[in-house]
């Protein structure tokens, strides 16, 4: 990332809450006005006139140009946004890991507070908030069609003092009422575990800075740590919203030898841009160990890059559920020194040429998370990029059937989470992946045909 600051940092923590993929803008050059587009400024201006005629109370001008710029952002895709000062400001807390609140990223659909993700270990989590929630009422006060940033700034507050929300839940007939209390949201990216069975254990929450040194790091302190060397290892990327498309091609170049990572194009030649293997890290910093990646429906872009590209490559076998299908890049253009557009300017590729835009990753072996009682329906109206109004279509149309998941039942997966709580079992998908590696003996299991 190359913004001052402020812009910089700011814009860095836009991964954290809105699962995009980032790259910066090397200038913010404005395009020519075409003439044949001057009817429609006419349009436009007329319609500012007649505003600040004959509205019935006085507008200022700034609301109105506001309300332009939104529109014309809103008619583009669900990921194009005007940021303004106090937009980067909020950003800009989150990205020095310090701001106070519930530890959710949401978005606003059809004016209602959308759950797209709560970070792991946050109170959000804690207190049982799940991806795909609907939150109509905080404090009992309506917040339906609420500005984003005014929804926000109400379930911030200090640390240790309680909220009350009102929450819908897909597949659930009525709303219930969910206490939390408020923390210090210390952001941390990636962490660690050693398994039993000299199993490797590595989350990334979010694709934000110096995460691939971060999981280096993570991978090196496990291997000191293991009695012998590592016999497997887990890359989780559940509910990761995304991040800087910078550190997904580090992360993931510290698997591959060789090969592209992920391409973007565009709308130009300019616009195309190939990413390849060793641009990062020399080899394979984990020397061929058998690797499973962990997805589901709350990973997004970055997550999306990393999963597709070690899929492709056959370095990992992927499990979980299908992503989200978030296959956009967007870039950073600077407007003044406290505003910017957010703007949609690529498709992203996975090194085999798939888009995933819409589609998301499939995962090689999809496993439910049976110890979630609430996995099935929530999986059966999970919140994905073609659910968004207005979001890119794939280039290559999918039929319905191909995007939904095998419903046949499968011996494996049969247990309910009442069953698996008497067993111990608290994350069935890491279970499961960790099961499958121990049954491996050390030996490759990346899918060699898709």
């Amino acid at each position: 990332m190359t913004f001052r600051f402020p812009v910089a940092r700011a814009f860095r923590a836009a991964a954290l809450c809105t699962a995009v993929a980032l790259v910066p803008a090397t200038t913010a050059g404005f395009a020519q006005v075409e003439s044949r587009a001057s009817p429609e400024f006419a349009k436009l201006f007329a319609t500012y006139q007649r505003i600040k005629a004959s509205y019935v109370d006085p507008v200022e001008d700034d609301v109105l140009i506001r309300g332009a710029i939104d529109g014309m952002l809103a008619a583009l895709d669900p990921h194009s946004a005007y940021l303004d000062g106090t937009a980067l400001n909020r950003l800009e807390t989150m990205i020095d890991g310090n701001y106070q609140g519930l530890g959710i990223s949401v978005q606003m659909e059809e004016g209602v507070v959308k759950v797209v993700s709560p970070f792991k270990g946050s109170p959000a989590e804690a207190a049982g908030i799940k991806a795909g929630d609907y939150i109509t009422h905080i404090d009992g006060k309506l917040i339906y069609g609420l500005d984003i940033n005014d929804a926000v700034a109400q379930m911030r507050g200090p640390a240790g003092s309680p909220i009350e929300l009102t929450v819908v839940r897909p597949g659930r007939d009525t709303s219930f009422e969910v206490s939390v209390t408020r923390g210090l949201i210390e952001l941390e990216p990636v962490t660690s575990e050693l398994k039993s069975g000299n199993i490797g254990y590595i989350s990334v929450n979010e694709f934000s800075a110096d995460v691939g040194k971060d999981v280096a790091q993570a991978l090196m302190s496990l291997q000191n740590e293991a009695t012998g060397r590592l016999t497997g290892l887990v890359l989780d990327l559940r509910r990761n919203p995304g991040g800087s498309l910078d550190e997904a091609v580090t992360l993931s170049d510290l698997f591959l030898t060789k090969g592209q990572i992920v391409s973007q194009r565009g709308r130009s030649r300019r616009d195309t841009i190939y990413y390849d293997a060793e641009s990062a890290f020399p080899g394979d910093a984990a020397a061929g160990l058998p690797m499973i990646v962990l997805i589901d429906e709350g990973s997004a872009s970055a997550s999306e890059i990393v999963a597709g590209a070690l899929q492709d490559h056959h370095r990992a076998l992927v499990m979980g559920e299908r992503s989200f299908g978030k296959g956009s890049v967007q870039t950073l253009l600077p407007l003044t020194r406290d505003s910017a557009l957010k703007l949609t300017t690529a498709r992203y590729y996975t090194p085999s040429g798939r888009s995933v835009q819409e589609g998301g990753i499939e995962p090689d072996i999809r496993v439910p998370q049976l110890s979630d009682p609430d996995a099935e329906r929530r999986q059966r109206l999970a919140l994905r990029e073609s659910d968004l109004r207005g979001h890119l279509i794939g280039e290559v149309a999918a039929e319905d059937e191909a995007l939904e998941r095998d419903r046949l039942d499968d011996p494996r997966f049969q247990l309910t989470a009442e069953q698996l709580e008497e067993q111990g079992i608290e994350d069935f998908q890491l279970d499961y992946a960790l099961r499958t590696l121990r049954r491996t003996g050390g030996t490759a299991i990346a899918a060699r045909d898709r």
